[in-house]
């Protein structure tokens, strides 16, 4: 073979022998997709549990830190901030998983609408002609398909806003009716005046909500996320 046949490009020889046979029509439960198909199905659980071990530890340090902030006025209040930097801390993290976790299950997302939909409802049209490109193209050079602030927004709506939202409203609770001072100066950290405090909160509490709940173009593969999945439903019935 001659070496300008070996060498294209500076890329190996192509085979025609590789993959033969893998998306064959008659391919049983046996077949090396169906066990792609089992092996991205246990990786994508397996980040799915991450998340939510991260959201538990969330959950449990809120109701130390609330328990303790209203067991006794002699309490600092500045503990239930000091919480709050906790749990954004956990979102930060959870949004890093969440992006990795989209990619298994974007996989998994390609599988289900491109195979075994099809599979299953031959007379099914596929959108896309050149999705094995893609999903084949995704194995050999995985990429993030998400932002930060996408993961950080679809976290915080799913989970950590109705979090935030309670620890403000302990936080207001307890810096009010639960003080000794009266408002705002029942609010001071130290040094920092109890009006400095409330700005503080109100802002970060005002951003959470603005990247929460601000327009945007979803990236993410959740099947869950369209608008008219209720509406489908009720016509469905």
């Amino acid at each position: 073979m001659p070496l300008g046949d070996e060498l294209r490009d500076g890329q190996a020889p192509l085979d025609e022998g590789v993959g033969r046979g893998l998306l064959d029509r008659d391919m049983g439960p046996s077949s090396a997709l169906a066990h792609l198909y089992r092996g991205e199905i246990h990786r994508m659980k397996l980040w799915r549990e991450r998340l939510d071990r991260t959201t538990n530890w969330a959950v449990l340090l809120i109701a130390a830190v609330l328990t303790w902030s209203f067991s006794s006025e002699a309490n600092p209040h500045y503990v239930i901030l000091v919480g709050a930097a906790a749990v954004a801390m956990f979102l930060f993290i959870e949004a890093r998983r969440y992006r990795a976790y989209d990619v298994w299950r974007s996989r998994v997302r390609t599988l289900q609408e491109r195979v075994w939909a099809v599979g299953l409802d031959p007379t099914m049209a596929v959108d896309e002609d050149d999705w094995r490109e893609q999903l084949a193209d995704n194995y050999r050079r995985p990429q993030l398909r998400i932002s930060t602030e996408e993961a950080i927004a679809h976290r915080l709506r799913r989970v950590y806003f109705p979090l935030f939202t309670i620890i403000a409203g302990a936080w207001l609770l307890r810096v009010t009716a639960f003080a000794g001072t009266p408002w705002p100066a029942s609010a001071a950290v130290g040094t920092i005046s109890g009006g400095l405090v409330t700005a503080v909160v109100a802002v970060l509490y005002g951003g959470a909500l603005v990247v929460c709940c601000r327009p945007r173009t979803w990236h993410t593969r959740g099947e869950l996320l369209a608008e008219n999945l209720r509406q489908n439903d009720t016509e469905r019935d």
